[in-house]
């Protein structure tokens, strides 16, 4: 039986994919649980039970998650890719229309109107919310990942020309965007040529405030930005001095902060790109299968820190080792197995940068011993024995 600790309100379609034959799911945190699963609950000052051996994210950012903290105990962080995407492509194309026209100035002044005359009133004022149209105007997309595609394919429904950029542009990726897509082959030239820019890259020592003075300063002029990502992705002293300027004409975000509140030029939306229910089921969905296929199989899809890596079951013995990936680690496996009589049936090795993932399996048991060698490799981080 594996315990399964919910630290967030999780959907119950997705908590029904754990089969209750098999798995406990409790929200006590004192538990020793095997699993987490959660949405927004802040795990960095947490202490771990040191029975945990997965972190499932119902979302795609894991910054509430130490990642660090769980590499180095062999602790598998998984998030789920795509299943909020049709979401957010939505609200990012409501945010396109919010920047091109002032619906939210517009709505707020209606409201405040009195008498009997609101038609002459709505009439006589409309023209301060003028816009423009998005048709013949061209967007730029940074990241094209699950929701940069369908924003970028969307966006040309609408009449619109279409640039992205994507330095790790995924061969899945690359096949369900429109050919009618033009690719970029540095942000620069999104840069030079969007009327309108949607930014949808993760957020890392790399990208964070990648949209700041300089890059504003390469953007035409009016250029309006929207940003669904993460919110630290651009500088906002800079958005609101090219606001002031005109440089902006408009900044759209799903992620409000005191800097951005109550600015001229600036929509912030209550971070609701992700806020449906169908979003939530289907990342609720995902998550469960993916704790629940590395639990039973020690197969990975989906991972943040160690690599993708699955194995047919065969043999009679399965191990999974989490460890560091540095030379001779898999000579150092192999040697012992053959040391100990263990004939190996099956085996894969993964990489992802720093870390390394191996499932070997075996035509007998797989003992004690073994599994006690093993840990004792230096670089080894966790050994698993699937029954």
């Amino acid at each position: 039986m594996y315990d399964i600790l919910t630290l967030n309100k999780i959907a119950a379609c997705g908590l029904d994919q754990l089969d209750s034959a098999k798995y406990n799911i409790t929200e006590d945190s004192a538990a020793d649980a095997d699993g987490i699963i959660l949405r927004s609950f802040a795990m960095h000052d947490m202490e771990f039970p040191k029975s945990l051996k997965a972190v499932a994210r119902a979302g795609a950012g894991t910054n509430n998650i130490p990642i660090d903290k769980c590499s180095e105990k062999g602790i598998v962080v998984f998030n789920t890719p795509g299943a909020n995407a049709n979401a957010v492509k939505e609200l990012v194309l409501a945010g396109l229309f919010l920047a091109s026209r002032d619906v939210v100035g517009g709505i707020n002044w209606a409201s405040t109107l009195t008498g009997d005359d609101v038609a002459k009133q709505v009439e006589k004022g409309k023209s301060n919310f003028a816009g423009s149209e998005v048709q013949g105007k061209t967007l730029g997309v940074i990241g094209l990942g699950a929701i940069g595609v369908l924003v970028a394919n969307a966006a040309r429904h609408f009449g619109m020309t279409v640039i992205g950029y994507d330095p790790y542009l995924s061969v899945d990726a690359a096949w369900k965007l429109s050919h009618h897509i033009k690719k970029a082959k540095t942000a620069d030239e999104v840069y030079a040529e969007a009327d309108y820019i949607t930014i949808h890259v993760p957020l890392t020592d790399d990208t964070k405030r990648s949209i700041n003075k300089d890059t504003i300063a390469k953007m035409k002029d009016g250029v309006k930005i929207l940003n669904f990502a993460r919110g630290e992705l651009v500088d906002n002293d800079a958005i609101k001095s090219a606001l002031s300027t005109g440089k902006v004409s408009s900044y759209v975000v799903d992620f409000p902060c005191a800097d951005v509140l109550n600015e001229k030029g600036i929509i912030a939306i209550p971070h609701l790109g992700a806020s449906t229910g169908e979003s939530e089921d289907n990342c609720a969905v995902m998550a469960a299968q993916e704790i629940a296929s590395y639990l039973e199989t020690g197969d990975i899809l989906n991972s943040v820190n160690f690599p993708n890596c699955s194995l047919p079951m065969s043999g009679k013995g399965r191990v999974c080792i989490l460890h560091k990936n540095v030379p001779s680690m898999l000579t150092q496996f192999t040697t012992l197995f053959a040391d100990t009589k263990q004939n190996i049936a099956d085996l894969i090795n993964k990489s992802k940068k720093d870390l390394a993932y191996t499932i070997i399996n075996t035509d007998e048991i797989i003992t004690d011993e073994i599994v006690d060698k093993l840990n004792a490799i230096d670089g080894v981080l966790r050994v698993r024995v699937i029954k």
